[in-house]
């Protein structure tokens, strides 16, 4: 039965690295496509790759790239920040969305965090996320390890050196799995969006005859904090919240 999973196992990797694999040869077609100043068939081509449930930061960056080539700047936002979310610790993918951003009507001024909430954003930047979490399971190992250490040594001396270490490791481990766990939501929260119209009133509820709050153009990205039928509630940076029909928006 083991060797039967087993090879469930090995052949299904095999099968996934064989599909992932067999995408390379259409993102290196785009790629001479986007060199060759193509761009429409590179997003095209770009698009086929994703249609197989297959992404990555370097994919959603050209496709945004090939986007602002033809001056389609919310989509170009769009890819940049889905970029950002699988690497957010990419300068060029952040250069190049704030050109981007830079080009849109809105220009919205974002309301300051606290300085400890700034600091702890900075802080996990240090890293990417797929680094914590290599982090915390080294953390972890180590944890097991002076416990072992603990529990095993007959030395007052060691078990009180391991008991201390084990302890501001503990703490950086707390500390570690809190920004893992943080950063794995942000990769699979679909909270943050781009609008995808010209231009948008933003309503005080979700209905097209309630009161006009404020307008919004193509490219803004928005936070998506509440859905009725065919509505979203959203956020902007100032802070400022209202209602936007669901269809003219795209998440990210």
């Amino acid at each position: 039965m083991n060797r039967t999973w087993i090879s469930i196992i090995v052949i299904f990797t095999f099968l996934v690295s064989q599909a992932q694999e067999s995408q390379f040869p259409v993102i290196e077609q785009a790629n001479q496509a986007y060199n060759a100043g193509v761009y429409q068939e590179a997003i095209d081509l770009y698009n086929d790759v994703l249609k197989e449930d297959y992404s990555s930061a370097a994919l959603y960056y050209n496709l945004g790239n090939a986007y602002f080539k033809i001056k389609d700047i919310p989509s170009a936002i769009l890819n940049y920040e889905k970029a950002l979310k699988l690497n957010p610790n990419d300068q060029q993918i952040q250069f190049n969305l704030n050109i981007a951003n830079s080009q849109i009507v809105d220009k919205i001024e974002a309301v300051p965090d606290m300085f400890y909430v700034r600091w702890w954003k900075d802080f996990s930047k240090t890293f990417s996320p797929d680094d914590w979490a290599r982090i915390t399971i080294g953390l972890y190992l180590m944890i097991i390890l002076l416990a072992a250490v603990f529990i095993i040594s007959r030395s007052p001396g060691l078990r009180r050196i391991s008991f201390w270490v084990s302890l501001t490791i503990g703490i950086m481990l707390i500390i570690s799995t809190a920004i893992a766990y943080q950063k794995y939501n942000q990769q699979i929260s679909d909270k943050y969006a781009i609008i995808f119209s010209p231009t948008i009133t933003v309503k005080s509820s979700p209905s097209k005859s309630s009161v006009d709050l404020f307008v919004i153009h193509e490219g803004t990205k928005v936070e998506i904090t509440d859905k009725v039928e065919g509505w979203y509630e959203i956020r902007i940076a100032n802070g400022s919240i209202g209602w936007i029909p669901q269809n003219i928006l795209k998440k990210i």
